[in-house]
């Protein structure tokens, strides 16, 4: 997979080096680059300039691209560099970088984001994810804000305790994708019986969400 990341900073550099390990082709794309980082990430192609100019991105070759990370701190340019790939290169997957969580609900499929990544969010998911048992912690938003990724830690007081999946009116929209049980994961089925601890992941609408959130509710005992 080629993936372009516009920013170098200390997330756009933590990107290409996990993506750039699990064997992808990277090109990072920054006004200004530090030399060290160019020396700690030597399989990477380099390329100095604004990402939100679109010569910039014409030389960059970006329509062979399969996938932009709009990474830098600014979340305008995040946006404009979103824009420009998918209106004026087709790219097919474009990933934007939320810093002011204000400005989140601008990145949505208007400004050509695909999924938007906001890490004060996903920092307070991850807390909740530590602490809530009972409750849904939302982890992702996909499809510009359409779809969630939920998570609902079974409490060892709920009546969802054994009880197979496929007996639970579980709302239309939703879908269980993943059980993670014993810090194992795997994949449910009608027949499998939901255990106390069990940590069940959901993909489901804004609708469906509050409807989950009901029926997980009622099963307490």
């Amino acid at each position: 997979m080629k993936v372009m990341i516009a920013g170098a900073g200390s997330v756009g550099s933590s990107i290409a080096r996990e993506l750039l390990n699990n064997g992808h082709q990277v090109l990072i794309i920054d006004r200004d680059p530090d030399p060290s980082e160019q020396q700690e990430l030597p399989e990477a192609r380099w390329l100095r300039g604004d990402a939100c100019e679109l010569v910039v991105l014409q030389r960059a070759g970006l329509d062979d691209f399969d996938v932009v990370v709009s990474a830098t701190g600014d979340d305008k340019a995040n946006l404009v560099i979103s824009l420009l790939a998918k209106s004026e290169f087709g790219v097919r997957r474009t990933v934007g970088r939320v810093n002011n969580p204000k400005n989140e609900w601008m990145f949505d499929d208007a400004w050509g984001v695909d999924v938007a990544v906001s890490t004060p969010r996903l920092m307070t998911a991850l807390v909740e994810e530590a602490v809530e048992v009972g409750d849904l912690v939302e982890l992702l938003s996909l499809k510009s804000g359409a779809v969630h990724l939920v998570e609902f830690t079974v409490p060892h007081d709920s009546a969802l305790i054994g009880r197979t999946m496929g007996r639970v009116p579980w709302p239309e929209d939703t879908t269980m994708v993943s059980v993670v049980r014993d810090k194992s994961p795997f994949p449910p089925t009608r027949d499998d019986v939901i255990e106390g601890g069990d940590a069940l992941f959901f993909l489901t609408t804004e609708e469906a969400r509050e409807q989950l959130r009901k029926v997980l509710r009622e099963t307490r005992r």
